[in-house]
This record gives C-alpha cells, sequence and structure tokens, in this order.
C-alpha cells in the first residue's frame, strides 16, 4: 500500500481545514423578542444621548480619499458641529447643523454656506449622505429609532454571532441592526452593524462598528465605518475615534454658525 511522505501531511491537513467553510455561530440564549431588542436598543440611546470626541477621520469627497482630524460634537436627535483641522493651519472648514438648518464654513476658499439640514448637506464635510438624525446616532454607535418605526422580526446571524433586529420606518425604509449579547447571562446586546435600505433603492448603506469601549452597559465603538449603497468600506468613510467625552453638557450656540466678516454668502441646494 502506498503512502504519503510524511513531510506532506501537514500541508494535507492545512488544506482539509480550508474545506470546512466557515465556522457558524449558534445562539446560546432563548431568541430574543422584537419587545426586548428595541427595549436594549432604547436603553442604550438613554445612556448614550451625546459625545464630544476628536477623530481621525477618512472619506471620499469629490472623487478624492481627504485625512484630516476632526472635532465633533454630536447629539442625540441630529445637533452636529465638525470641525476639520489641518497641521500648522488649525480650523480649515467647519459645519453645524442646528434642527433643521444647515450651515458650512469653508477657511480656505472663504466661503460661507447655508440652507436645509438634507442629506446632501450634511454630507459637505463627513460624506455619510443621510439625514441628520441618522448621523448622529451612527456617530453615537447605534441607529435612530424614529417616531412611527416598527419592528418587524429577529433573525440570526451566524457568521457574526449576533440577533438581527428588522424595522421598517414610516418612509418606507428598512433597517437591519445587529445586535451581539457578549454575555450570555446577562441581557445586553452591543450594536456590531447597521444596515439600511431605502424605500426607492436597491442597495443598502451599511455600518460597522469595531474596537469597543465600555462605559458602564454601553460599549462604544473606537472604530466606525460607513458604505454607501453598492459601495465597500473602502471607498467609505472610516472615523477612528481618539478622545471622547460622553454626555457633555453643550454651550446654547455650539450648534449655530455664523458668517466671518469678508466671507461669500452661498445658499446651499440639496443635491451632489
Amino acid at each position: 500500500m502506498n503512502r504519503l511522505p510524511t513531510r506532506l501531511l501537514p500541508w494535507l491537513l492545512l488544506l482539509c481545514a480550508g474545506c470546512a467553510g466557515t465556522s457558524h455561530v449558534t445562539r446560546t440564549y432563548p431568541a430574543p423578542t422584537t419587545v426586548e431588542l428595541v427595549q436594549a436598543l432604547r436603553a442604550r440611546q438613554a445612556a448614550v444621548r451625546a459625545v464630544n470626541m476628536e477623530v481621525r477621520a477618512t472619506s471620499w469627497l469629490g472623487g478624492q480619499r481627504v485625512r484630516g482630524t476632526v472635532q465633533m460634537l454630536v447629539e442625540r436627535g441630529g445637533q452636529l458641529r465638525f470641525e476639520a483641522e489641518v497641521s500648522l493651519q488649525g480650523t480649515v472648514a467647519a459645519l453645524a447643523v442646528d434642527h433643521d438648518q444647515f450651515t458650512f464654513i469653508d477657511h480656505q476658499k472663504h466661503l460661507f454656506r447655508k440652507g436645509p439640514a438634507c442629506a446632501a448637506n450634511v454630507a459637505s464635510l463627513i460624506r455619510i449622505p443621510l439625514g441628520p438624525a441618522a448621523v448622529a446616532a451612527i456617530l453615537l454607535g447605534d441607529a435612530p429609532l424614529l417616531e412611527g418605526s416598527k419592528a418587524a422580526d429577529v433573525a440570526w446571524d451566524d457568521t457574526s454571532g449576533s440577533d438581527v433586529l428588522i424595522v421598517t420606518e414610516t418612509s418606507g425604509t428598512s433597517l437591519r441592526l445587529g445586535l451581539h449579547r457578549p454575555d450570555p447571562a446577562k441581557a445586553l446586546w452591543d450594536v456590531l452593524f447597521v444596515e439600511g435600505l431605502a424605500s426607492h433603492a436597491t442597495q443598502r448603506w451599511r455600518v460597522s462598528y469595531e474596537n469597543f469601549e465600555r462605559k458602564g452597559d454601553a460599549a462604544l465603538p473606537r472604530l466606525i465605518r460607513f458604505a454607501e449603497p453598492g459601495k465597500s468600506f473602502d471607498d467609505g468613510v472610516e472615523i477612528q475615534v481618539r478622545e471622547r467625552l460622553l454626555n457633555p453638557t453643550f454651550a446654547a450656540l455650539a450648534f449655530i454658525l455664523e458668517a466671518p466678516p469678508g466671507y461669500t454668502v452661498e445658499l446651499a441646494a440639496c443635491g451632489f
């Protein structure tokens, strides 16, 4: 009987291991209901209301990859302020959303823009072309649950080991939230990913949360990645959190920008 040379056995074992395919994770606790997962998400949102953070952001703007340090003030509901900084120059651009109003300052072009806080305008500095409430929720590490949203179902993702909460909104948008339960003995879920499909779209935008730090019961991602529909994370937005202050109190005018003297003022239309 012919035998394989001993030196070939390790390579054969590796080959067989590769044939086994992707490992599948089994849920080790009773399947949660939609009510349980919505309550867990609401509890997280109540615990994580706002952040003041410094991030290193990489984003595609105008077909060109842009990297920079960005100071961010984020309040749940859609209050936003971003200030992009460059070494030796200081702040080169600033964006703010105050309720439904958008303002933007380009210090290099001496330009001030203002208009409605639509997705196109909100994406002027960090290209996440969603409404301000959705952008705020993403930066806070979860997803918005708008008034009138309905939790339709719960599925199991055996690749990531997460419960997937499926939510439909009155606008027709559907969301898929990947919720991981790190300790089967505790009814706490960390948000691993969010996917959104607009009513008129055929492909989903995607968010991935990674490298968590824990503040009480809330897991806060140090890495946030966003991909537009039909695109990969490599062609999207990457936000690496350097410093973060949870639930600060913001000044009354923190989300309002005024046109600096001598700057050209433009009205910002909605559209890329």
